[in-house]
């Protein structure tokens, strides 16, 4: 099941459509966002969104006006070309994992259910779970779980596994859950197994440095004037997104030119949004999510 998309009505109305204008949706899921810009859009509008799920693929719907392109939005550039398109109007990405693979016991996303350590987003692609907790040595672990899920228990947790591990494969989320039991608080047991959850997860799927791919991308992309309408859900996904919107990289402080001009291709709309408290009530899913706003000068 797809739950309901997070600051739908704020990330839409923040590219601003115009009728005959040219958008990217390049988180599809349920469609919910490419829905409703899809009802801005006028007849010579076009959307293209990108999901590489081969589940979302049963979620769109006849429309003339719209393109589900079946690719990581990494290679937004090259697919947009394919299609004759050189710029955008605007781009729309919700990152992270839909309420439909954490549901989904088999995908291996969510602490709560028993699954095969899998968490690929793209189901056709070699590197899993199951290989990362089972193959990774012990520092590769440890850096993982430190950078990913910032814990500072990071080489505690990596040893755990590599002890555990040597008496069998851990072949499932609740034998992971299991080996890591007695490491783990029980008034945070939740939490610290939704931050362990997240680094093997970001690692299977790459997730930073396709963030980083997409967004030096949509410096291209993006006509000026055009719109950027970013939601994270992680401190990490939000620090590069920040950094990349301030400063156009993602050092801590802009490059410049030879004048002492800051190299920057976008410009910051309004501050942080938030969901309301309404929002997270209806859809707990919301409740760390943050959009950013920018338009290209």
């Amino acid at each position: 099941m797809y739950h309901d998309p997070v600051l739908l009505q704020e990330s839409v109305n923040a590219l601003e459509i115009k009728q005959n204008g040219i958008y990217v949706d390049v988180t599809f899921g349920g469609g919910g966002h490419s829905k409703a810009i899809l009802n801005q859009l006028g007849e010579e509008g076009k959307l293209f969104a990108f999901d590489q799920d081969k589940d979302a693929l049963s979620n769109q719907w006849n429309d003339d006006r719209l393109v589900l392109i079946h690719q990581n939005f990494r290679h937004l550039k090259r697919f947009l070309k394919f299609y004759g398109i050189q710029q955008v109007d605007g781009i729309l990405g919700d990152f992270g994992v839909s309420s439909h693979q954490f549901d989904e016991p088999s995908r291996g996303f969510s602490t709560r259910f028993e699954g095969e350590l899998d968490m690929r987003m793209n189901a056709d692609q070699s590197l899993s779970a199951h290989q990362v907790v089972n193959h990774y040595d012990s520092k590769a672990l440890s850096d993982l779980f430190f950078e990913y899920g910032e814990l500072r228990n990071s080489r505690g947790i990596a040893n755990r596994i590599c002890e555990s591990r040597k008496s069998g494969p851990i072949n499932t989320t609740l034998e992971l859950n299991k080996s890591l039991q007695s490491l783990l608080p029980k008034k945070h047991e939740n939490k610290i197994l939704a931050q362990i959850y997240q680094a093997i997860r970001i690692e299977v799927n790459q997730e930073m440095e396709v963030l980083k791919e997409f967004l030096l991308q949509t410096q291209d992309v993006v006509k000026v004037g055009g719109r950027l309408s970013l939601i994270s859900y992680h401190s990490l996904e939000d620090r590069w997104v920040k950094r990349f919107i301030q400063n156009g990289c993602f050092e801590r402080e802009p490059k410049k030119d030879d004048f002492g001009n800051p190299l920057v291709s976008f410009k910051k709309i309004g501050g942080i949004v938030l969901p309301s408290e309404k929002e997270i009530k209806n859809n707990s899913r919301a409740r760390s999510a943050k959009l950013r706003v920018a338009e290209k000068i």
